[in-house]
């Protein structure tokens, strides 16, 4: 699917789950990764797209795959403290994070590095209330989108207009997806 309206997306909504760099932050380059705090830069409209689902009483779970960790890039230490400077800059928002998860493995070594749907498998577990059928996976790939697809959730992929994807939708942005996704205020 290539887009939708967003009439199609409103519902009753438990939980985002979001992916980090290139939904939240910028993505370090191809190949390259973001390992130091300094490196944190959010994304145009992020904070207040993050702050209107905070005030909608939906979770913001982020689950994201760090591979870095894996090929001995960055530690999982680094990992932290990048998505400490995250929540940092959020709350410059009045914008919050309720929970991080990180998969630090090697592709095909886990069940939870994206397309996998570990992630958001533990976080429905540590998080009982939340009914994937409710839930909205929101990322810039096809991997965030499959993940997504494979927990039970509905997914968004963020991408250029006419940007193929199995999602229900893609929009430019985490903005123009959180407003699909929320009614008018």
């Amino acid at each position: 699917m290539t887009g939708a309206s967003g009439a199609a997306l409103k519902g009753q909504l438990d939980a985002v789950f979001l992916d980090r760099d290139g939904t939240i932050n910028a993505k370090a380059p191809e190949g390259a990764y973001i390992w130091s705090p300094r490196q944190v830069r959010l994304l145009p409209g992020a904070g207040g797209a993050v702050r209107r689902l905070n005030q909608a009483g939906v979770l913001v779970l982020v689950v994201s795959n760090q591979r870095g960790v894996a090929l001995g890039h960055m530690t999982m230490a680094d990992v932290a403290a990048v998505n400490a400077e995250l929540g940092r800059r959020l709350r410059r928002y009045g914008a919050k994070v309720d929970a991080f998860y990180v998969c630090p493995h090697e592709t095909g070594t886990c069940d939870c590095r994206k397309p996998a749907p570990g992630l958001l498998l533990q976080a429905c577990r540590d998080h009982p209330k939340l009914r994937p059928e409710r839930c909205v996976m929101v990322g810039d790939s096809e991997s965030d989108v499959r993940a997504g697809l494979a927990a039970g959730c509905r997914a968004v992929r963020l991408g250029a207009p006419g940007t193929a994807s199995e999602a229900e939708a893609v929009y430019a942005s985490l903005a123009t997806t959180v407003a699909a996704l929320l009614p008018e205020d």
